[in-house]
């Protein structure tokens, strides 16, 4: 994978109180492009980050229906991924800012 696609994997982290929580557990949440594989979204934390990933779990957020004066409108969906570290390996400099 070359260095430009690195940058474009990962789109920065997600910040949530859920996210919070599974950082306790060594799990890390980002958003990531759309076409992104596990392969490539583990490389990418690995070179970005220097660390050693453990599994990656991806999931496609459907965007929210919202009522709009207009009738019904629908919010941008969205890809994450739940990176897992192996274990002894966190994110110190994970600041969680979006």
């Amino acid at each position: 994978m070359n260095q430009e696609r690195v940058f474009k994997v990962l789109l920065g982290p997600h910040v949530t109180e859920k996210a919070a929580m599974a950082a306790e557990r060594n799990q890390y949440v980002f958003k990531v492009a759309s076409d992104a594989t596990k392969p490539e979204i583990k490389k990418a934390v690995e070179a970005l980050f220097g660390k050693k990933v453990g599994s990656v779990q991806v999931l496609n957020m459907k965007g929210k229906t919202k009522r709009t004066a207009n009738g019904i409108g629908l919010r941008k969906g969205y890809r994450k991924a739940y990176v897992t570290l192996a274990a002894g390996e966190t994110l110190e400099d994970f600041t969680g800012a979006e």
